[in-house]
């Protein structure tokens, strides 16, 4: 069973990380039976490039050695917005951990729940949303 803690107390070091060099503290690690094999840190100042979030950046660490990120677990210290929730479904990520609630761009709360919603058949079930 994975140690959820642990996978968020690595998100916040990220964070911390992202912090110290201008960035939003966000920090996320995606773990796949048990191991982590993705992670990042929020670099939309550093490179510029708003799609830059800590998920989006773990997210595309994870599928250098597989595009298959079904089972999988995604930490983060934050809720996922809507960009990030919506990569989250389309590589069907198992279950979301985050410990933090992002306000109204967040990808759990209507209007705009795309990361929970039952209704995009395509993507298959919602992950499992676990806030500690």
């Amino acid at each position: 069973m994975e140690n959820h803690r642990e996978f968020l107390k690595h998100c916040y070091k990220l964070a911390q990380l992202a912090l110290d060099n201008g960035e939003s503290p966000v920090g996320c690690v995606i773990v796949k039976e048990g191991v982590v094999i993705g992670e990042g840190v929020e670099k939309s100042r550093q490179l510029k490039d708003i799609t830059r979030h800590a998920e989006t950046v773990a997210i595309l660490n994870a599928i250098e050695n597989s595009h298959d990120l079904s089972g999988s677990t995604l930490y983060t210290n934050v809720e996922p917005c809507l960009l990030c929730s919506y990569l989250i479904r389309h590589y069907r990520i198992e279950k979301v951990v985050f410990s933090k609630y992002s306000g109204e761009l967040g990808g759990t709360r209507e209007p705009f729940n795309i990361l929970t919603s039952p209704d995009f058949e395509s993507w298959g079930n919602p992950p499992d949303i676990i806030v500690l």
